[in-house]
């Protein structure tokens, strides 16, 4: 049994605020639309649209937007921004995007200001959670039991916090100024292990009612805090921080629902991935396609870190056109396959390998089986509905477009992750 401190959950009163019962019922019952609003203006001082740049494999917002969209507490998941690559970014992760008002796009405009125009635009948000875009390590788990604080303990609004161990002393602006402690006795120092610390808020997530907002307040009425762990409190602030976040968040980050696998084995369509589909016809009658220098450098890297890599290709082809392909690409090419699934197989059976140490890259309905059985799988860009709906990733890519050079970016960041996880496990048997 966790204590109350190891659940992160703390409550305190706001005596001047009559909270009625209406407000202190089950999440079952609770009809109030809850929004998760992420803030990313496009005029970063420190690191230039940093809330977009990528991060372990990952645009920093996309970690966050992934966290909140697989929370499922939240009715809606918006970002607000003034930036036109940054709306883009955040749609092709899953949100919705509130262009925010020049009035509140400044330099000096506080936080509050946007998501009080936010709550104003939008009326029928009951709840809404600021979650800060610089938080890569934030898991859905630490949504949803901090929003139960709202929804099952009639809580006005609840913040996230961080346990630090820090003794603070007064600042001086002068020389001949002595200092003084202001959190502890110099007499009697406390161990550490005999000293609580203090809860210092981490700036990762704020839930506030839409009539405290209203007020100009994200903390008021009745308010708890949620205290998350330190490896989960990561904040980005200045480009020093970056590779050491890139570290804590392929250790501690969220990668998705999926339990990351080690992949031994990528299968990639020529035709519609590889390529754009198009076929090019020569004066000569000689057919001819485009291959994107992304995608080889991609099946390279994959190669390198040990991932065998095979081509498919179910339209007719030339084999002179395909040794061309599979001489540039470095990796054998299968021609003429029909059912693609009975091919797989084969090759799984002979390699000895399972479903979930397969990749697959399709881009049709003659893929949907391989799709859906493949531990990693993912569609480019233009791929039709059929295949978007059976894939587990979603290229931001179209094909022959970088597509095949995502999706191997994104299974060497799982591989890492895989890898890390097996390395804790070792470490805590071992231990």
């Amino acid at each position: 049994m966790a204590t109350p401190r190891e659940n992160g959950k703390r409550t305190h009163e706001d005596s001047h605020e009559n909270i009625s019962n209406a407000k202190r019922r089950n999440v079952k019952d609770d009809s109030r639309h809850i929004a998760a609003l992420i803030l990313a203006r496009g005029g970063s001082k420190g690191i230039p649209l940093k809330n977009i740049k990528m991060l372990a494999g990952v645009p920093l917002i996309g970690w966050v937007i992934r966290a909140a969209r697989d929370s499922d507490v939240f009715h809606s998941v918006w970002v607000s921004t003034d930036h036109d690559e940054i709306e883009k970014v955040a749609m092709a992760w899953g949100a919705k995007v509130h262009r925010r008002s020049p009035e509140v796009s400044k330099d000096s405009s506080s936080s509050l200001d946007t998501i009080k125009e936010f709550s104003s635009k939008y009326p029928g948000v009951h709840i809404i959670c600021n979650i800060q875009a610089t938080s890569p390590c934030l898991h859905p788990r630490h949504l949803k039991e901090a929003l139960e604080l709202m929804t099952e303990q009639g809580c006005d609004s609840v913040f996230s916090v961080v346990r630090r161990h820090h003794f603070r002393w007064e600042e001086v602006k002068k020389v001949d100024l002595c200092t003084k402690p202001l959190n502890l006795n110099p007499a009697c120092r406390p161990r550490r292990q005999d000293w609580d610390g203090e809860l210092c808020e981490n700036g990762s997530f704020y839930f506030a009612t839409k009539e405290l907002i209203a007020k100009g307040l994200l903390q008021g009425g009745k308010m708890s805090y949620y205290e998350m762990h330190p490896e989960y409190s990561v904040d980005i602030d200045v480009d020093i921080d970056w590779p050491v976040a890139e570290q804590r968040v392929l250790r501690f980050g969220y990668f998705g629902k999926d339990k990351p696998e080690v992949v031994k084995l990528l299968l990639c369509n020529v035709s519609g991935c590889l390529t754009d589909g198009q076929i090019y016809i020569s004066a000569n009658g000689e057919d001819m396609v485009s291959i994107n220098i992304r995608d080889q450098a991609g099946i390279d890297m994959l190669k390198k870190e040990g991932v065998k890599v095979i081509l498919i290709e179910q339209n007719p082809m030339t084999k002179t056109l395909a040794d061309k392909i599979s001489q540039r690409m470095g990796c054998r090419i299968l021609l003429d396959v029909d059912d693609k699934l009975k091919e797989v197989e084969k090759l799984m059976e002979k390699d000895g390998l399972e479903w979930k140490e397969v990749a697959y890259l399709g881009n049709d309905e003659p893929d949907v089986k391989c799709l859906n059985l493949a531990g990693l799988s993912a569609v480019p860009l233009d791929a039709p509905v059929v295949a978007l709906n059976a894939a587990k990733y979603s290229c931001h890519c179209a094909a022959g477009r970088g597509a095949v050079r995502e999706f191997a970016e994104h299974i060497l960041l799982l591989k890492k992750k895989a890898k890390s996880q097996m390395e804790q496990d070792r470490i805590g048997r071992d231990t």
